[in-house]
């Protein structure tokens, strides 16, 4: 009788406990076997020239290189080669960006129980795997306007707590001109005000940028 290999993965996570997570799901599984683990960008790259993996399982937010850098580095050495981005975060920013990195999975790690096995299976078998969720956040995103690099200084200064006085000092643009960005990026966010941009700047991800 022929036994079909199994699914060798590497997987890319600077948290122990997702690695024991992972671990765990995927040791008792027939047909899919964990042959190395990576706790950086550049741990990832090389584990992937060593084991030449079915699937690369890789966390976007790791110290170093990140998640993303490693991806579109293992993309280069191969071009054909499988990934699944594990982040925590959900939004659309961050996952549209690994997908043009050319990831074909995407696992928030709240999902890793429920959806891992489903998901390294069907990446594997060359089709892309992607929660309904984050579909759905990255269709919804596509007819936002971007915020220009000068909207995302002012907004990074507010979530840190800076004023309009305080943003102008820092970035040494006029308030009159602080006061123009943070109209923009509040429309362009569709918020409520400047507080509310903050907090869908974070759930889109665009504070988040690895």
């Amino acid at each position: 009788m022929k036994h079909e290999k199994p699914i060798r993965i590497v997987c890319a996570d600077d948290h122990p406990l997702i690695r024991d997570g992972i671990a765990f799901a995927v040791g008792g599984e027939n047909g899919i076997e964990l042959v190395a683990f990576a706790t950086n960008g550049s741990e990832a790259i090389e584990a992937f020239k060593l084991h030449t993996p079915d699937v690369v399982l890789m966390d976007l937010q790791m110290p170093g290189l990140s998640g993303l850098q490693a991806l579109e580095a293992i993309r280069l050495l191969n071009p054909k080669a499988k990934c699944i981005v594990l982040t925590t975060y959900g939004g659309d920013v961050e996952a549209a960006s690994a997908l043009r990195a050319g990831a074909m999975g995407y696992l928030l790690k709240t999902m890793i129980r429920k959806q891992l096995l489903e998901a390294i299976r069907t990446v594997n078998s060359g089709r892309k795997y992607i929660p309904y969720e984050i579909a759905t956040m990255v269709a919804e995103s596509l007819d936002m306007e971007e915020l220009s690099e000068s909207e995302m200084e002012v907004l990074r200064s507010i979530a840190a707590g800076c004023s309009n006085k305080m943003i102008a000092d820092r970035l040494r643009i006029s308030e009159n001109t602080v006061k123009g960005h943070v109209k923009e990026i509040v429309a362009k966010l569709g918020a409520m005000d400047r507080a509310n941009a903050v907090f869908l700047a974070m759930r889109r991800g665009l504070l988040n940028r690895f």
